[in-house]
């Protein structure tokens, strides 16, 4: 008897682990820009070697179970900012370190702008910007990173 009570457990776990389920999010204020959708069906189905998954909120995408990279579009652009901006693969990003090991990066100069959060723990960050920089990048730049360097000079 206890065989058969174990085998329905068995299945039914082999079952629920395929499904990893869709990813909870809040939509950007202007996730409805129509520039989201030109970014939205660009997004790769495989970021940093992790699949993407299913969202719930309109120009949103993640990758990975659990979701390690999460993308929203038709955030606010943050302007001039303190946080460092660094550019990859022609798109330039602000990185916020505040829940390290979770880095935010937004995209600069660019309207609307692109959020990206990833899980440090278990992707390089680098790896998940270049691989979005295609879809980021087909928002046109308006402005583009500089530093006290090109400011001041040398």
């Amino acid at each position: 008897m206890r065989a058969r009570l174990l085998f329905p457990s068995v299945a039914l776990l082999g079952l629920l682990s395929g499904c990893a389920g869709i990813v909870a999010l809040q939509p950007a204020d202007a996730a409805n820009n129509p520039a989201c959708a030109e970014v939205m069906v660009r997004v790769p189905d495989v970021v940093a070697g992790l699949d993407r998954r299913s969202t719930n909120a309109q120009s949103t995408a993640a990758w990975g179970d659990p979701a390690a990279v999460i993308l929203r579009c038709g955030v606010p652009d943050g302007g001039p900012s303190a946080l460092p901006c660094f550019t990859v693969d022609n798109v330039d990003w602000l990185r916020d370190a505040a829940d390290d090991p979770t880095f935010t990066f937004l995209s600069y100069g660019r309207n609307p702008a692109v959020e990206v959060l990833i899980d440090s723990t278990a992707v390089s960050g680098t790896a998940a910007l270049t691989d979005l920089s295609i879809a980021v990048g087909t928002l046109e730049p308006l402005r583009v990173c500089v530093d006290a360097t090109d400011v001041l000079g040398n």
